[in-house]
């Protein structure tokens, strides 16, 4: 009899593997192991036929019943349950003792088919010749709209376009914690509790005490227009009671 294609399923494999109906039961185990990585004595095998029945594959002697007493067919599922404890059976998804390469520098400098090597050959980041003079455009442009701008420590201010946010700048210059940035931040008091910090970032303090309420936020001078902003006053527009 030809083999069958069935799909073998247990907790961590599913493939299509062709079975040879003229095996005997504890033939079937000792080939699924690999598969499933159960050992034969702790496999509990079930069919699940086309009409949805569930059939156990078990016999009083599984050397001599042979898979032919079942009904077998092309791509119905074969389930394997590993039947030992939790804590005996080997986690396959837990990598944490698992050894992994790690390709040293100088080794992964020589390759020609590494991103590194594409940044250099397409002179991007710090490969470009021109990475210096463009940095330094940026950091001046950010010093020249602070004081066109006439951002200054202590000067009140209005944080983006839509006069939702003012407050104090209470600093100028560069925040090291903010990931790849260059040139100046101003840090903003803001006069309510909207902002993304309480003055400090990435452990450093810049201004104030620690607090639970985010009063602070950091922005591009860009986006500060100092000047006469008094504090908001919420009630001013109600018409009397």
């Amino acid at each position: 009899m030809a083999d069958i294609p069935l799909q073998v399923i247990s907790e961590n494999s599913v493939s299509e593997r062709r079975i040879t109906p003229s095996w005997s039961i504890t033939q079937l185990k000792r080939k699924l192991e690999p598969v499933t990585g159960i050992p034969p004595s702790s496999q509990r095998i079930s069919l699940k036929t086309p009409s949805k029945e569930t059939i156990p594959i078990e016999a009083a002697d599984e050397d001599t019943t042979l898979l032919l007493s079942f009904p077998l067919s092309a791509h119905v599922e074969l389930h394997i349950i590993d039947t030992r404890p939790a804590s005996a059976r080997v986690n396959f998804n837990d990598t944490s003792g698992v050894d992994k390469y790690v390709m040293p520098a100088e080794e992964y400098e020589k390759k020609s088919d590494s991103v590194l090597a594409w940044k250099k050959a397409e002179k991007l980041g710090r490969f470009n010749p021109d990475a210096p003079s463009l940095e330094k455009a940026k950091i001046d442009a950010f010093d020249s709209e602070i004081k066109s701008r006439g951002i200054e420590v202590g000067k009140r201010c209005r944080v983006g376009a839509d006069d939702s946010r003012r407050g104090e700048i209470k600093y100028v210059g560069e925040v090291k914690e903010i990931p790849g940035s260059i040139g100046a931040w101003v840090g903003v008091h803001l006069d309510e509790p909207v902002g993304k910090n309480d003055g400090s970032i990435g452990g450093t303090r810049y201004w104030g005490t620690e607090s639970a309420l985010k009063h602070g936020v950091f922005v591009r001078p860009e986006r500060v227009e100092a000047g006469d902003w008094p504090v908001l006053d919420d009630l001013e527009d109600m018409e009397e009671i």
